[in-house]
């Protein structure tokens, strides 16, 4: 049993780095003085953060999986740029860990997706502690060496002076043809002996960056 919607992790990664626009809602403590978004470089929290998929094999069958490692940073520029240690997939079952690792991503030639985005740091500079904003995302998404643009929408929550969240307003839904990976995906239902694995997956996100 294989799932192979860690495309998915790739955009939702994405997804999380962008964030910028005019406030929507206003939390107990909006309006509060700090210092503005756009002073100093912003790191992701792995702890606090969290970026999962869902995989859909025999046409009906849900499983959830997700990704344990991860680094970001957002500059003061606006330059954003997310990894994704592949090796960290998580499948709950060692063997769909092994295959996934092996077969889909290649780790050992290709241990990283990368997500990038350019954001500008004007459009957010006056989010106040307590604050969220929307705004819609493009951010590019390499993985074993195919790049792909993926566009969405993203809530972003200055839920202290020096610590931000960003997720998804939907579920992104990334593809395997997007990055060339539909052989592998057919290596994997075979090895698995299934009648089908979808080639789309939803991808949900929750991203922490704390002011360096």
């Amino acid at each position: 049993m294989t799932n192979l919607r860690p495309l998915a992790l790739v955009a939702a990664l994405a997804l999380g780095l962008a964030g910028c626009a005019e406030p929507d809602s206003d939390g107990p403590e909006a309006g509060a003085s700090a210092a503005p978004l756009t002073e100093g470089n912003w790191t992701l929290d792995p702890a606090g953060s969290r970026l999962s998929y869902v995989s859909i094999k025999a046409g009906e069958v849900a499983e959830a999986n997700r990704f344990d490692a991860m680094t970001g940073t957002i500059a003061a520029d606006g330059t954003a740029s997310l990894d994704i240690d592949l090796a960290s997939v998580n499948t709950g079952v060692d063997i769909r860990n092994e295959r996934m690792r092996d077969i889909f991503f290649a780790v050992a030639e290709y241990p990283t997706a990368t997500v990038t985005a350019q954001l500008d740091p004007a459009t957010f500079a006056g989010l106040a502690v307590g604050q969220s904003l929307t705004r819609p995302l493009k951010a590019s998404v390499t993985i074993k060496g195919v790049s792909s643009d993926v566009e969405t929408e993203v809530l972003v929550t200055r839920i202290a002076a020096d610590r931000v969240t960003v997720v998804p307003t939907a579920p992104v839904i990334i593809s395997t043809d997007m990055f060339g990976l539909t052989d592998e995906l057919g290596e994997l239902r075979a090895l698995a002996e299934l009648p089908s694995i979808t080639p789309a997956v939803p991808v949900t996100f929750t991203l922490a960056f704390d002011r360096s």
